[in-house]
């Protein structure tokens, strides 16, 4: 939506998206969850107790995982999925303009309106206006 409106009002900004990465811990945490999946969901379809490996009494989960395999797969599959990507998840909406941070949703909390944004770049346009471009007048 803004942006029309925005390249309509600024033909010459160039607007670029990217991902803002998380703290390493969550990332480390997703990384973790990923390999336990896929060693999880591997144990579920070939069968194996990995309880019994370390002589600990098999869960009523598990057994109910091996009675019922698609759906603790899918299970496992899609809560594992909910939790890496909460990991991965920042909120961040970070605007730069010149490479300068005129907003930032991670230190504000919310987003900007249509309104706000636009009165931002024009602030920043004002300031950023070249020193050849100012017309100069002599007295």
């Amino acid at each position: 939506d803004a942006l029309p409106i925005s390249s309509q009002r600024y033909p010459d900004i160039r607007i670029e998206g990217e991902n803002y990465l998380p703290q390493p811990i969550y990332r480390h945490v997703a990384s973790f969850l990923s390999v336990f999946k896929i060693i999880l969901i591997g144990l579920i379809v070939v069968g194996k107790d990995p309880f019994a490996l370390f002589g600990i009494q098999t869960p009523g989960l598990w057994l109910w995982g091996q009675e019922n395999k698609v759906y603790a797969c899918m299970m496992v599959f899609f809560l594992s999925n909910m939790i890496e990507n909460q990991c991965m998840s920042t909120g961040a909406f970070e605007v730069t303009f010149n490479d300068v941070p005129v907003w930032s949703k991670l230190e504000s909390g919310q987003l900007p309106s249509l309104q706000q944004l636009v009165q931002i770049l024009d602030n920043e346009m004002k300031l950023n206006v070249p020193m050849d471009a100012i017309p100069h007048h002599r007295s």
